[in-house]
C-alpha cells in the first residue's frame, strides 16, 4: 500500500538526517584521505569537523533547535471545564526490553504516560486512549500497547477504562486510527498528550484527521527564558540538533504531503464547553 513505502522512507530519512551519521562519515573520509596523496584535503576536512563539533558542544543547540517548538503550545497542569477524553501518544516505550526483562521499560518522554495517569484520575469520567503500535520496520509483533498496559496497571490505573490502539506506526496513523476507534463528536473536548517538541506536528495531524484537541505538552528539554552561559556538552548538542532537525523537517514534509494544513501549527481558541450558548 501507499502507507508502507512512505513509512519505510521515513525511517531512511530519520537515519540520513542523524548528525551522528554525518560526523562518522566525514571523519572516516578525512582519515582515509590522510593516507593518500590528498593529505591536505584530509587535514582540512578533519579541522573543519573539529570546529563544527566544538561549536555544537559550546552553543545552546537545545534552545536554538527545540525552544521554538516547545514554546509553541504553553504548558498547563489542568483543563477547566468538562473533558470528554484523553489521548496519549506512544513513542516513549521499549517494548523489546519490556518483553526481555519483564518490567515496563520507558525511554525519553516517559512523562507522557505519567501525566496520562494523573489526568485519568483528575477526570474519572473521561474516555481514555493510548495509541502506539511499533515504529520499527522489522519486529512488528511486539507492540507498545503491551508495555503501556503493564505500566498503567502497575500505576493503579483501571486498564478497563483505556482503549489501546496497537496498529499505528507514526503520528499520522496515531491520529487516523484513534479517530476511527473513538469517533469523537464535534463538540467533545479531548486532551492530547505528547512531548512538547512534537506537539506542533501532532496538533496539525490530529486537526487534519478531524480532531479538535486541547494541547497538553510534556517532556520539556528547554527553559522558557534561557540565558546562555559558557559550557561544553557535545552529546547534548548533537542530540538536540538531531531531534530538532527531525521535528522541523517533519513539519515541512507533513505539510508538503498534505498531512497538516499549517507548516507550523499554532494554538487555536479553546473549544467551548458543551453547555456554552
Amino acid at each position: 500500500s501507499y502507507q508502507l513505502p512512505m513509512f519505510i522512507l521515513s525511517k531512511i530519512f530519520l537515519f540520513v538526517i542523524n548528525p551522528g551519521v554525518w560526523v562518522a562519515c566525514v571523519l572516516l573520509i578525512g582519515t582515509v584521505l590522510l593516507w593518500t596523496r590528498r593529505k591536505s584535503l584530509g587535514r582540512s576536512i578533519l579541522t573543519a569537523m573539529t570546529v563544527f563539533l566544538t561549536l555544537i558542544a559550546v552553543l545552546p543547540m537545545g534552545q536554538i533547535m527545540l525552544g521554538p517548538l516547545e514554546n509553541r503550545f504553553p504548558a498547563t497542569d489542568k483543563v477547566d471545564g468538562q473533558v470528554h477524553g484523553i489521548i496519549v501518544l506512544g513513542g516513549t516505550i521499549s517494548q523489546h526490553l519490556t518483553a526481555d526483562r519483564g518490567q515496563p521499560a520507558l525511554t525519553d518522554g516517559a512523562e507522557r504516560l505519567t501525566e496520562f495517569v494523573k489526568l485519568a484520575r483528575d477526570y474519572p469520567t473521561a474516555k481514555l486512549i493510548f495509541t502506539g503500535g511499533s515504529g520499527k520496520i522489522f519486529g512488528q509483533a511486539l507492540k507498545e500497547t503491551d508495555t503501556a498496559r503493564l505500566f498503567f496497571k502497575n500505576m493503579g490505573l483501571d486498564i478497563e477504562r483505556v482503549t489501546f490502539e496497537s496498529e499505528s506506526r507514526n503520528t499520522l496513523e496515531n491520529a487516523r486510527f484513534s479517530y476511527r476507534l473513538m469517533k469523537p463528536a464535534p463538540r467533545e473536548r479531548w486532551i492530547l498528550i505528547t512531548s512538547a517538541s512534537h506537539m506542533p506536528r501532532a496538533m496539525g495531524v490530529f486537526r487534519k484527521a478531524g480532531w479538535k484537541p486541547l494541547a497538553y505538552p510534556v517532556d520539556f528539554h528547554t527553559l522558557k527564558d534561557y540565558a546562555w552561559g559558557p559550557g561544553f556538552d557535545l552529546v547534548g548538542g548533537l542530540s538536540a540538533l538531531s531531534h530538532g532537525l527531525y521535528e522541523w523537517l517533519g513539519l515541512v514534509s507533513y505539510r508538503l504531503l498534505g498531512r497538516t494544513n499549517d507548516i507550523f501549527p499554532a494554538p487555536h481558541p479553546a473549544v467551548p464547553h458543551p453547555s456554552a450558548p
